[in-house]
C-alpha cells in the first residue's frame, strides 16, 4: 500500500511481472528449503548447485547435445548432489550446516575444474545448435500468451506442486512429522533417514532448475562468481515466510510470501530511489524483525 502511493511505477502490469520474474529463481529454491528446514535440517550448498548445474547444462548444449538430455544431465548432478548432502547428514552423522558448508566449496570447487575458471557462454557460435540454442533460451527469456515471464510460470508450477505434496500427501505428514520430532517419528515406523534424504535431493533438484534458467536468461556464466552468497537470500525468504531454524514449522504459501516480501521490498527500495547501500540495511533488518516477530508471537500463544 506504501508502495502504490509513494510511487507511480509500482502498481503497473509491468512492474508486477518484473518482480515476479525477478523471484522467481530464489522463489524455485525456497520452495525446496521448505522442506529441509521443516525437516530440521539446513542447506547452504544451494548457490555452488545453482552453480554447477546451469554451467554444465551450458557446457552440454555447446557441445552439441539435444535440449532434453542436457536438462536432464543438469538436474541429475544437482539431484546427486542433494542426495550426497543428506547421505553425509543422516547415516554419516555430521550436522547438515557442516556436511553443506564442506559441499558448498567442494561444488564450487568441481565446477571451477570443469570449466578451468573461464566464463560458460551458450550460443551458436560457440557450437551450440541453432534450434537448441532457440529452445534453451525461451525457457528462461520468453513469455507465456506473450505477457507472463516463463520464468515466473515455472515458479509458479514448482510452489503449486511443492504445497500439494507437503499439505495433502503422506510425504508432507512424514516431513512435519521428522522435524517435530525425531524420536515421535521413529517410534510411528518412519524413516527419518529417508525423509531427510528426500528432502535434500528434492532441494538438490530445484536448485539445479533455478541454475538452468538462470543461464538460460542470460546465456553466460562464471564458475567463481554464478549463485554466490544466493542461499542467504534463499534461507531469509523462507524464514520470513514462518519456517523454522528448529524444525517442524513452515507451509508453502508462507514460503510463497516470504519470497514475495523480499522481492517487493528490493523493487520498492528502488523505485524510491534508496541507495543500493541502505537496501542491504533495511533487507537484514526486516528479515530480524519479522523472524522475531514471529517468535514473540509465537511464544505468547504458547503461554
Amino acid at each position: 500500500l506504501f508502495l502504490t502511493v509513494s510511487t507511480d511505477a509500482f502498481l503497473t502490469s509491468r512492474n508486477l511481472l518484473n518482480v515476479g520474474r525477478q523471484i522467481s529463481l530464489i522463489g524455485i529454491m525456497a520452495v525446496g528449503m521448505t522442506f529441509v528446514l521443516i525437516s530440521g535440517e539446513i542447506d547452504l550448498s544451494i548457490g555452488s548447485i545453482y552453480a554447477i548445474s546451469g554451467l554444465s547444462t551450458g557446457m552440454f548444449i555447446v557441445q552439441g547435445w539435444a535440449l532434453l538430455p542436457a536438462l536432464i544431465a543438469g538436474l541429475l548432478i544437482g539431484s546427486v548432489i542433494g542426495f550426497i548432502n543428506g547421505f553425509v547428514s543422516t547415516y554419516g552423522k555430521l550436522p547438515s550446516f557442516i556436511t553443506t558448508l564442506g559441499m558448498l566449496s567442494i561444488v564450487r570447487g568441481i565446477a571451477l575444474l570443469l570449466t578451468n575458471g573461464q566464463p560458460v557462454t551458450v550460443n551458436q557460435a560457440m557450437g551450440a545448435d541453432p534450434n537448441v540454442y532457440q529452445q534453451f533460451i525461451y525457457l528462461g527469456q520468453g513469455y507465456l500468451f506473450g505477457q507472463i515471464p516463463m520464468q515466473l510460470v515455472f515458479f509458479v508450477i514448482v510452489a503449486s506442486i511443492g504445497w500439494i505434496v507437503l499439505a495433502y500427501t503422506t510425504f508432507g505428514f512424514r516431513v512435519y512429522a521428522v522435524g517435530g520430532g525425531l524420536k515421535a517419528a521413529r517410534v510411528s515406523g518412519i524413516n527419518v533417514f529417508s525423509v531427510k534424504i528426500a528432502a535434500f535431493v528434492i532441494m538438490g533438484f530445484l536448485s539445479a532448475m533455478a541454475g538452468i534458467l538462470s543461464l538460460a536468461f542470460l546465456p553466460s556464466g562464471q564458475a567463481g562468481r554464478t549463485g554466490v552468497g544466493l542461499e542467504l537470500d534463499v534461507i531469509a525468504a523462507t524464514i520470513i515466510g514462518g519456517a523454522s531454524l528448529s524444525g517442524g514449522e513452515g507451509t508453502m504459501l508462507g514460503t510463497v510470501l516470504g519470497v514475495l516480501i523480499i522481492g517487493v521490498l528490493r523493487n520498492g527500495l528502488i523505485l524510491l530511489g534508496i541507495s543500493p547501500f541502505w537496501q542491504e540495511t533495511i533487507i537484514g533488518l526486516v528479515i530480524i524483525l519479522a523472524v522475531a516477530i514471529d517468535k514473540w508471537t509465537a511464544s505468547r500463544r504458547a503461554s
